[in-house]
């Protein structure tokens, strides 16, 4: 069986700082801008990996979900608790000097050296999502 990871999905609630985050602070193109009823939906990723995508979606727009759980949704983001993302870097610590000087990130953990034998830092995206960066030591 031949499985890869196409896309992943994460929200967002600002759709041009979130471009600002994924694009601009990471590096990553910008594959698609889709706009729908007042929303939009941007598909980003690595340029050196055409075929692995992040989707950045408006919060709770699933016609399923009910008002309060819609609510919950947006707690959860505004404390950061909802969606994470962890990322791979070469030089971690090259990677963090260069988020850091960037006034859109978050740092929410510097560079360190994990007990399970790699060195990783954590951010947050303008939506609250964690994103964690990390190097095999």
């Amino acid at each position: 069986m031949d499985i890869t990871i196409s896309a992943s999905f994460l929200p967002h609630n600002d759709a041009d700082a979130a471009l600002a985050f994924y694009r601009d602070a990471l590096g990553f193109e910008l594959r698609k801008d889709v706009g729908y009823n007042g929303l939009r939906w941007l598909t980003v990723g690595p340029p050196e990996q055409p075929g692995t995508s992040i989707v950045l979606h408006p919060p709770a727009v699933d016609p399923g979900i009910t008002e309060d759980e819609r609510k919950l949704i947006v707690e959860m983001m505004a404390k950061g608790t909802y969606g994470s993302l962890l990322l791979a870097s070469t030089d971690v610590d090259a990677a963090f000097e260069k988020l850091q000087s960037n006034e859109v990130v978050e740092i929410v953990q510097e560079p360190t050296d994990q007990p399970y034998g790699i060195r990783d830092f954590a951010v947050r995206d303008p939506a609250g999502n964690l994103v964690r960066i990390q190097q095999a030591s």
